[in-house]
């Protein structure tokens, strides 16, 4: 299985369809890590067997640190603060997360869908379509519009995500407040990602909406954003809960690859 997280670009717009079209929206309760990544990683699956495009809200039952793919385990010992909390590994590249207070969402598309013929596009549009509904409570928010510099031996990467700023990602008063990786898998692309509400006790250093005297709610977040996807793309949703199918191949996922140590502790090697 290849992992591939895709660069982010602003190389141009995703052009809105022509027509409405269908698109399946999944509106979870709160889960562990091995069950959200399950999941995210089942829609990817089930988009290249020949299902549409698929929007999942989703949070996070306790405060979770997700790890890159490529990640060493080992850098967990530079974030103490998140020591206590369960970890996971995600299918997609990039910093750690710690998922605490925080909206997260997935969306997958098989490749002949329009948004995946576009996939270099997808992380800036997605991220504009947030920055839209964001304007709806008088939040000014922007995307970082310049790539940072290459990690280097004297420099390298933050441990967490969020203290990274990449093109393509959202700030909201110079702070980051939202950001997303892909994972590409044999015809169809996934992207999920994280958007911070308020700082964590288990992420002290990041603060979030909250800590800008600008927040809001994540139900009211959550349907004011998907009335701006629909708006955006031309998409009808049809709102469908995971299947008894869809769910027992998510608790194999569980049990096989993202609640085993093999998959967790390694640098994305099951």
């Amino acid at each position: 299985m290849t992992n591939d997280q895709i660069p982010m670009t602003h190389g141009g717009k995703i052009p809105a369809p022509a027509r409405e079209t269908v698109c399946r929206l999944l509106l979870d309760p709160p889960g562990p890590g091995a069950w959200n990544m399950a999941v995210d990683e089942m829609l990817l699956e089930r988009a290249t067997a020949g299902g549409g495009c698929c929007w999942r809200f989703y949070a996070w039952e306790a405060p979770t640190l997700s790890l890159g793919y490529f990640q060493a385990t080992e850098d967990r010992v530079r974030h103490p603060a998140s020591q206590h909390c369960p970890m996971v590994r995600r299918p997609s590249g990039g910093g750690a997360l710690v998922h605490d207070r925080e909206l997260t969402y997935c969306f997958v598309a098989p490749v002949d869908h329009p948004l995946a013929a576009r996939r270099h596009q997808l992380y800036a549009t997605i991220h504009e379509t947030l920055i839209e509904a964001l304007a709806h409570f008088g939040m000014e928010a922007r995307l970082v519009k310049e790539q940072a510099p290459l990690p280097s031996r004297s420099h390298p990467l933050p441990f967490l995500c969020f203290q990274r700023r990449a093109a393509g990602d959202v700030l909201l008063d110079q702070i980051k407040i939202a950001g997303s990786a892909q994972r590409r898998l044999r015809g169809a692309v996934l992207q999920h990602g994280s958007v911070l509400f308020e700082r964590s006790a288990a992420a002290p250093e990041l603060p979030g909406m909250a800590e800008t005297k600008k927040s809001l709610s994540r139900e009211t977040l959550t349907r004011v954003w998907q009335n701006v996807l629909a708006s955006r793309f031309g998409w009808r949703w049809s709102v469908e809960p995971l299947a008894e199918d869809e769910r027992q191949r998510a608790r194999q996922g569980v049990r096989e690859k993202y609640g085993r140590a093999s998959w967790n502790l390694s640098r994305g090697r099951s």
